[in-house]
């Protein structure tokens, strides 16, 4: 029996815990359109930025590797040089040769009681004698104070050869400093482990630094400064205080180059970045070289210089006599070096948290390949940040958000409760943080990045600081502002636009308009898409203003010429395919140029030599649709180059410059040294792949292992032409045949650009104006990835790039195909037993996916092969034969896999869109039905 007072007590209680409860945080991930990231400084304004502290919400102090301090108000957007400290930045070796140095001024951090006892902390080279220094400073009043200098810790730096230097710095909430410093040795040319024993290395043996525990460098020291500038040792470090033979400032210990260091403030653990040698592959000395980020949970030795990686081993090599005795034991690692002045028995050594190569990672495939230098970042927590909508969402709880200088990204790594490593996921992934040297949150919640810039050791225009803010409250309107006409003859009627204007929020919004010039003349106008008309000529100013329900506002605005028609320009090809170029295919074509005020080329007011005709070859890899969407009107015409395409998407201009020298030597020193060497060319081809250290000095030059030999050799070809004198260019009539020929050296994969521009001669009010119009002929071999528009698609980047039909009546679609001449399409196509696809069939429909039925192919199914023996059988084919071509690979393999289907497209002709329907009905939701890989068109000779 259950008494009527229980059961209301039973309710009261359940109503009371429950109105007791706290919020659930909502835990979903935010929607990217939330973040805005803004560069905050202009170019030029900061000189090899390394490291920045906050001192106040919205103001940071900022230090430069030559010595200078800078403030940085994020309100103002002011840049200001505050004080300058004398460093030295200049390695000398024993022959007396001097290059540039990592070191400098390298870190920098505010005490946490900073409002009280301004208090900065740097970390520099001393100019005089070779060590490093971490003094403490007062900042006040928008002034370094010399006066209030006190040195807090020194240590040795041999500066004869490169490098490391460490210098993150972070306090945690007790007011323990800690600071990385680096190993401070040279790099070996085989990038690996340096384990130099012999007299006279002293500064190639990582044993008496990142392995003795006797010295503070290759170590994360942990040390709690006192008022009166010296420092005590918190307990808990690596070696209790007294122990013979260590440092008691060593927290952890076993570095190569750990870099940005931060504090998870709820767990206490510190996180960093640490970068590795360059090895590009296993070799008998030890593994590849992988950089890495780490997690310490507590005081611990980190394996360098015997491990790497998840304690990866190095041999036991002995340079005198070129001998490998065994390698170390990650149970029981021992330095016997001459070198070492530490302990003989080291800690057993823990594993990275995560690492990787310069290629694909197996582990952590979402890192990429490319160069490496693990910068590192912060772990967030919301209780570190006032309660506000711009404070990032309960979603990056306990996540730690890490940037990489030389990839460009920043990737959210989440842990469990124990703060082991789950999984990772890309931040923003649209946006790009190359060069990211330095990245923290702001006391108010906002992200930071601090970039470097493109080429080591001078100051670079594109250093920059940039800031990440998130807004979880109501958002600003999304503004597209146009008119119908961006100049013309007065009077100018104008069709003002803001088609495309949105709100996140769905809030309604109203328009405010706004035109004026620099003569005085201003006209406000309502509404989405107004009208005006300009009686005077002049350039105007077009300013839309939109605002929504809730008050928030953005702005956009564009210039408008009254007063100058701009020329007209028509190009047409008369006859040929206007949509493929086909290797030395005659086209027939026609040009037309005419302007207002000028007149015309047929009359005579426009002479033909002022037209700018360029018809040229765009090797593979330039997309001449985007160009021809996108190129700004120019009688200068591009540079088309595959070699300077490759350089410019790498990560070359982070050591080199064209025609300055960096970390490494110029390009065009380069090209005047190997211009007439066939066989160093080549080999540079190689070291661009492999990697080397030596060739132009000590610092050792990335690999780049998923770079192909012929991409390399289309750098190298680009750099030898450096220096070549500009040959003059044939001047290409108004009308009449051109014939596309492919250039030498070029592989025929690339596309053709037919330009035409004008420049008119303006007026005495009005500035002149350039019309162009550009007809791109794309390869007649496409990728699927080139489509304009699809449904049910997935794209897969790992470990190789894979455009997947992932649903039944997918398709693909390439707008505005011309057919004129087409007599055939080849369909490339496979179903992969890689990725478990079960394969389907592929419709072939014009003008919309059930418009008119072309072709259905037959079934393009899985091919279950035997890799091992289908690679031996046609290795044993590519012998017999003479090993003519390539050697058979993996790759050969896998296109025995792949369909090629011919399609009848003879009796179509003009222009359509084209669509590829894929169609399986019993595939299921996520299943993979098919692989598209590429299409080809066929023409006609005769036709064409």
């Amino acid at each position: 029996m259950v008494f009527p007072w229980f059961k209301l007590t039973l309710s009261s209680f359940i109503l009371l815990v429950a109105c007791n409860e706290k919020p659930v945080a909502d835990l979903s991930k935010p929607e990217e359109n939330r973040f805005t990231t803004t560069v905050l400084t202009e170019p030029g304004e900061l000189d090899e930025p390394m490291a920045f502290t906050f001192i106040n919400d919205t103001e940071m102090l900022l230090v430069e590797r030559k010595g200078g301090v800078k403030s940085f108000n994020a309100d103002t957007r002011i840049v200001k040089t505050v004080g300058n400290v004398s460093v030295n930045t200049i390695y000398t070796n024993k022959e007396g040769q001097t290059r540039t140095a990592e070191e400098g001024l390298m870190g920098i951090v505010a005490h946490p009681d900073f409002a009280n006892n301004h208090w900065i902390f740097m970390l520099y080279a001393d100019p005089d004698e070779p060590k490093h220094v971490l003094a403490r400073w007062e900042y006040r009043d928008g002034k370094l104070l010399d006066d209030t200098k006190k040195v807090v810790l020194e240590y040795p730096a041999q500066r004869e050869v490169c490098c490391h230097t460490g210098g993150g710095m972070v306090f945690d909430k007790n007011g323990n400093l800690f600071m990385t410093i680096g190993n401070n040795t040279a790099n070996p040319p085989q990038g690996t482990s340096n384990l130099d024993e012999r007299p006279g290395h002293e500064t190639s043996d990582d044993q008496r630094t990142a392995g003795n525990s006797n010295d503070l460098r290759g170590s994360i020291i942990r040390i709690h400064p006192e008022d009166d500038g010296s420092y005590t040792i918190p307990e808990g470090n690596l070696f209790p205080e007294g122990t013979p033979k260590t440092r008691p400032e060593i927290y952890t210990m076993g570095h190569r180059n750990p870099w940005r260091i931060s504090i998870d403030n709820e767990t206490g653990f510190i996180y960093w970045g640490e970068v590795g040698p360059d090895a590009s592959e296993d070799l008998d000395q030890g593994p590849k070289g992988h950089d890495e980020f780490n997690q310490a949970k507590g005081p611990g030795f980190f394996g360098w210089p015997y491990f790497i990686g998840d304690n990866k081993p190095y041999a036991d090599y002995d340079y005198e006599t070129d001998s490998i005795y065994g390698y170390f034991d990650v149970e029981k690692p021992i330095n016997t070096s001459p070198n070492n002045t530490g302990i003989t028995e080291l800690p057993p050594p823990q594993k990275a948290f995560f690492w990787y190569p310069y290629g694909y990672s197996e582990e952590f495939p979402l890192l990429g390949s490319a160069g490496r230098s693990a910068t590192g970042g912060p772990v967030f927590r919301q209780a570190d940040f006032p309660a506000s909508d711009k404070r990032f969402p309960a979603y990056y709880e306990g996540k730690w958000l890490i940037t990489e200088f030389m990839r460009g990204w920043i990737i959210a790594v989440t842990m469990d409760e124990n703060g082991d490593y789950v999984s990772m996921e890309p931040f923003l992934p649209k946006e790009n943080f190359s060069s990211a040297i330095d990245m923290q949150f702001s006391p108010d919640g906002d992200l930071y990045v601090l970039e470097y810039g493109s080429a080591w050791f001078r100051g670079n225009e594109n250093a920059q600081i940039k800031r990440v803010q998130y807004n979880g409250g109501n958002r600003i309107p999304i503004i597209q502002a146009s008119a119908d006409k961006k100049a013309g003859a007065v009077p100018l009627e104008l069709n003002l636009s803001s088609e495309g204007t949105m709100d996140y929020d769905n809030d309604a919004l109203s328009y405010q308009w706004t035109v004026s010039s620099d003569s005085g003349f201003s006209q406000s106008l309502d509404g989405p898409n107004p009208k005006i008309i300009l009686e005077d000529a002049g350039i105007y100013t077009v300013n839309l203003q939109v605002t929504d329900s809730e008050g928030n506002s953005n702005e956009q605005q564009f210039k408008v010429t009254a007063g100058n028609e701009p020329p007209t320009i028509d190009l047409e090809i008369v006859e040929g395919n206007q949509s493929f170029f086909f290797p030395d295919n005659q086209l027939t074509y026609t040009i037309k140029v005419s302007d207002k005020e000028d007149g015309s080329v047929s009359d005579g007011g426009i002479k033909e030599e002022e037209v700018a005709v360029n018809f040229d070859y765009a090797p593979e890899g330039f997309d001449p649709i985007e160009i021809a969407q996108n190129h700004v009107s120019t009688d200068e015409w591009i540079t088309l180059s595959k070699g300077k395409a490759l350089i410019d998407e790498s990560d070359c201009l982070s050591c080199h410059r064209v025609d300055i020298r960096s970390i490494g030597p110029s390009y065009q020193e380069v090209a005047a040294k190997y211009k007439n060497d066939i066989q160093g060319q080549k080999e540079i081809a190689q070291r661009i792949i492999s990697g080397s250290v030596g060739i132009w000095g000590e610092h050792a030059m990335s690999a780049h292992p998923d770079l192909s030999e012929q991409d390399a050799a289309l750098i190298v070809d680009y750099i030898m032409g450096l220096n070549d004198p500009e040959q003059e260019v044939k001047r290409i009539p108004l009308s009449g045949s051109y014939t596309t020929t492919v250039p030498q050296k070029e592989n025929g994969k690339g596309s053709y650009l037919l330009r035409v521009a004008y420049t008119d001669k303006g007026t005495d009010k009005v500035q002149s104006l350039t019309s162009e119009k550009i007809i791109a002929l794309r390869n007649p071999v496409i990728t699927s990835e080139q489509y304009d528009e699809a449904e049910g698609t997935k794209l897969l980047i790992t470990p190789n790039r894979a455009l997947k039909m992932n649903r039944n009546g997918g398709w693909l679609s390439y707008k505005n195909i011309d057919f004129t001449g087409i007599t055939e399409m080849v369909i490339n196509a496979e179903a992969s037993t890689r990725t478990k696809d079960i394969g389907g069939i592929i419709e072939v429909h014009l003008d919309a996916p059930d418009g008119p039925l072309i072709t259905t192919t037959e079934e393009i199914a899985p091919l279950e092969l035997n890799f091992r023996e289908e690679l031996q059988r046609l290795r044993s084919e590519w012998e017999a034969g003479g090993k003519k071509g390539p050697e058979p690979s993996f790759r050969s393999v896998m296109a025995l896999a792949q369909k090629s289907i011919p399609v009848d497209v003879k009796d179509i002709n003009g222009f359509h869109d084209l669509y590829l329907v894929v169609r399986n009905p019993n595939a299921k939701e996520g299943e993979m039905l098919v692989q598209i890989n590429t299409l080809e068109f066929k023409k006609n000779s005769e036709a064409l």
